[in-house]
């Protein structure tokens, strides 16, 4: 059975379909979790209630969603909290190395330091309160 909108023998959309993705974490650190994205990252928050967090990033171009586990509201599904593995978020930036020295100097730790790649990004990572790796880069130009 394909998506509406997909060929069943490739993921090239028939038809012109708007789709957004929002990534969620369902985790029961939402306020250590509010706190790390909107002071580190400088994240806006979009919808906020007592189990769901709704953040954006600084240009609100991008959006990522967290839920509290076991919330009466939410179906089965949305239940189980994240563990905290096998999961990573990139940020593409304009100005790494500004971006590393401004998350260095308000001492969150650097789990891969600032490097270059030999395919051309230049990056670093760091860990969210939920065991998120967020790696931020920025792209190298593509070759002509």
């Amino acid at each position: 059975m394909a998506f509406e909108g997909f060929s069943q023998t490739s993921s090239t959309p028939k038809t012109h379909q708007a789709m957004k993705l929002n990534a969620g974490i369902v985790t029961e650190k939402l306020a250590e979790t509010k706190h790390f994205y909107t002071s580190v990252l400088n994240f806006g928050i979009t919808f906020e209630n007592e189990f769901y967090l709704l953040m954006h990033t600084p240009n609100q171009e991008s959006e990522i969603s967290f839920l509290l586990p076991n919330h009466p509201s939410q179906q089965p599904l949305f239940h189980k909290p994240f563990t905290g593995q096998g999961m990573y978020l990139t940020l593409e930036v304009e100005d790494v190395d500004a971006i590393y020295d401004t998350i260095q100097k308000a001492g969150v730790k650097i789990h891969i330091e600032l490097r270059d790649e030999p395919w051309g990004d230049r990056h670093f990572a760091i860990l969210d309160p939920n065991g998120i790796g967020i790696d931020i880069v920025k792209y190298a130009p593509a070759a002509p």
